[in-house]
């Protein structure tokens, strides 16, 4: 019996529901498999934890959380605590605290989910976005001085290194390389960006050397938003900085959707530290408790996280599930349905149970 254990850190608004969601579907599948077994452990960190304490988690959060094999994570963001604080007082301490600079963000159109996009469903659309991680926009260097005077000044410095680079780079071309059409954009903005974004191109021309078989092409980040939209097919494998990649992965959630079917990894690639997995849609207050918040896509974050434990077999059978319930209509209000959180979740849970894979 393969043993993982899991830190699930539930957080804020919808997190708590989703997560209990994605542990429900993940025990169906211990069940199911009969070879492996998750040992969870749920730490209460988040913004009401912040409201008692002052800290979003406690001081010596990562040393807790260092021997476990993945992190399982909900949302984080409160409307009575400023984002900065629940950001980078939760989320960005533990990936930048773990290296986990590739965060992948995988994007298709499930069975019976129709895209905002004419003439474009199941099939159309598939691709992995890969967000560099670590630096860049959000590097975290900066600050303001004279607050409150008419000379006030912001500074966000954009941090690029070639080694940050480089290797977000070689990821995304080991990733396309991986998939059927071997075929990756580099995303960046090096028309108006002439010191970093121009690096990264070149960076990228550099490591394509090294992957012969895979065919690549560059996209301005504005430029990127118009092929999305007008010509999905054309895309597969793509690769960003910290704060474009952001942008264009919430923009393929919705192409896709929804937000409530958009999945996360944040991988450290070299597995020094526990990888930590999270749906995208964020925290949601605005439906936090009605009991229709989209689990889907902390299924398939489950499914990332246990591919990357190496039960590729118990995450292709919880994908298949997932697509199974979509297809018959069962389905939260996001993405055209009735059902409750619970009914997709026992939906899916059943569809595990009764699979002949």
């Amino acid at each position: 019996m393969r043993e993982y254990k899991i830190a699930a850190i539930p957080a804020d608004g919808i997190g708590p529901e989703v997560i209990a969601a994605g542990l429900q579907a993940l025990e169906s599948l211990q069940q199911r498999s009969g070879d492996f077994k998750l040992k969870v452990k749920h730490f209460d960190w988040g913004s009401d934890y912040y409201k008692k304490t002052g800290r979003m988690m406690p001081e010596d959060g990562l040393e807790q959380l260092k021997p476990f094999d993945a992190i399982f994570f909900g949302a984080v963001g409160a409307p009575d605590v400023p984002d900065h604080i629940t950001l980078w007082g939760l989320r960005l301490p533990i990936c930048q605290g773990f290296d986990q600079y590739a965060n992948v963000r995988p994007t298709r159109i499930l069975p019976g989910i129709s895209s905002p996009l004419a003439g474009v469903g199941p099939g159309d659309l598939d691709w992995v976005i890969v967000r560099e991680n670590s630096e860049g926009e959000y590097a975290g260097q900066g600050g303001r001085t004279h607050r409150g005077l008419p000379e006030e000044v912001a500074t966000e410095v954009s941090i690029f290194t070639r080694v940050g680079v480089t290797r977000i780079m070689r990821f995304a071309f080991k990733l396309a390389q991986s998939r059927p059409r071997k075929f990756l954009t580099v995303v960046t903005k090096s028309n108006a960006q002439r010191y970093g974004m121009v690096m990264w191109d070149e960076i990228a021309a550099e490591v394509a050397q090294e992957f012969p078989d895979v065919t690549w092409d560059r996209m301005l980040v504005d430029a990127m938003t118009v092929r999305m939209t007008l010509n999905p097919q054309s895309l597969d494998t793509i690769v960003a900085t910290n704060l474009h990649a952001d942008i264009l992965s919430d923009l393929a959630g919705a192409l896709a959707g929804s937000l409530g079917v958009a999945p996360t990894a944040n991988i450290d690639p070299e597995r020094r530290f526990p990888s930590m997995f999270e749906p995208i849609h964020g925290s949601a207050f605005d439906i936090t408790g009605k009991g229709i918040a989209n689990p889907v896509a902390t299924f398939w974050t489950a499914a990332q996280m246990l591919d990357h434990l190496g039960e590729g077999a118990a995450a292709t059978r919880l994908m298949r599930a997932v697509e199974t319930v979509s297809a018959e209509g069962i389905m939260t209000p996001d993405v055209g349905g009735k059902a409750t959180t619970q009914e997709v979740t026992d939906a899916v849970c059943e569809a595990i149970r009764i699979s002949n894979i």
